[in-house]
């Protein structure tokens, strides 16, 4: 198949590779685009071992806890102009405030705010601001303590990045510290446990063939895939993570140092996984202009 100019931008962006080993690893899987970072990472020449979401719409996650419970949700907006607007800031604080009572996305569509649904209000102010708006993601958790961080906060429990940690015991502090750490590090999971299987796989897939093109016996081959996984562990599990706040000890250490256990957390970034259109202006104010 013909390969794009925009697919080789597309996978050098996310990658870090060159223009031409990036249009021969879409050649030869077909254009597939996770399979060309897979490609091109077998072969070394993907300068990013990880692919993080791309945060390409705006809005603001809102966090709220009461008790054990914690509430973090997403609605996004067409510019980052309505996101600072306060009617909109205003809206997404009610909003949040109403997700401790719901079970889930549609609940808390379905909720009442001040007479009408929640999905309603939103509608309304879609007419009322001028733009699209969307209530994209809610997540809870819960624990004898919740701890919560937003990163660049634009007003207070609202900001581009909302963290909860969920803790068994008694919160002395290390809460916050954590979840600033999970705004910094971004973990796939909370331990090895409970990571996607299918990430998993993926992983082992693509470290399996870069033991195998070194050309060593099987048994060598086995060990190095081992090592490169407990790595790779390392990594992306948050209880297995450098602490930010003190590298010499993973987070779940300083977890047990302070007399607590992480139950869970979540991270929400505005955007994340959402890909924008990219607008190509010249050619509109060409457009505008009559040319």
């Amino acid at each position: 198949m013909a390969i794009t100019a925009a697919q080789v931008k597309e996978l050098r962006d996310q990658t870090g590779a060159g223009m031409m080993d990036a249009k021969k690893a879409l050649t030869e899987t077909d254009g597939d685009i996770a399979a060309a970072v897979d490609w091109l990472r077998t072969k070394g020449l993907a300068k990013a071992a990880k692919k993080s979401g791309r945060t390409a719409a705006e809005g603001l996650v809102g966090l709220a806890v009461e008790g054990g419970k914690g509430v973090a949700v997403e609605v996004n907006s067409e510019t980052d102009f309505v996101a600072k607007n306060a009617e909109f800031q205003t809206m997404v604080g009610d909003i949040t405030k109403a997700a401790l009572g719901a079970a889930d996305l549609d609940a808390l569509k379905a909720a009442d705010l001040g007479g009408k649904s929640v999905e309603e209000v939103i509608t309304g102010k879609i007419a009322t601001i001028g733009e699209n708006l969307a209530l994209r993601r809610m997540a809870k958790v819960e624990g004898d303590s919740v701890a919560a961080y937003v990163h660049n906060q634009m007003v207070d429990g609202m900001g581009k990045i909302g963290v909860l940690v969920a803790l068994k015991g008694q919160d002395n502090g290390i809460g916050r510290q954590i979840a600033m750490h999970v705004a910094a590090a971004n973990p796939a999971s909370l331990s090895e446990a409970d990571i996607d299987p299918a990430l998993v796989e993926r992983e082992k897939a693509v470290l399996t063939e870069q033991a195998r093109e070194s050309g060593k016996p099987e048994a060598v081959i086995e060990k190095m895939i081992q090592g490169r996984m407990n790595k790779f562990f390392e990594e992306v599990t948050l209880l297995k993570q450098k602490f930010v706040i003190n590298p010499d000890i993973t987070v779940g250490q300083a977890a047990t140092d302070a007399g607590v256990e992480v139950l869970g957390f979540v991270r929400l970034e505005v955007g994340e996984g959402i890909e924008k259109k990219e607008e190509d202006f010249a050619a509109e104010v060409a457009k505008v202009a009559g040319n």
